[in-house]
């Protein structure tokens, strides 16, 4: 598996961040999620093929939980 790393722009508060990454968690094909708030960072594994399909599950649930809210690789 591979580690991958995404800056977070315009989330709020701590409690979004863990409501995100609660619903990541859910996604099959990732591992390892995390959230910081004070960071701005998301970081979770996945195996390097399902790297497009995870990102477009993890958009998703951002665009459903936290409609304002970005992810860029870093």
């Amino acid at each position: 598996m591979n580690k991958y790393k995404f800056k977070i722009q315009n989330l709020d508060c701590a409690n979004c961040a863990n409501e995100l990454e609660e619903a990541i968690k859910k996604i099959d094909i990732i591992a390892n999620v995390s959230i910081s708030f004070m960071m701005q960072k998301l970081t979770f594994e996945c195996i390097e093929e399902n790297k497009g399909q995870a990102l477009n599950e993890i958009k998703k649930i951002i665009k459903k939980v936290e409609p304002e809210v970005t992810i860029e690789e870093v």
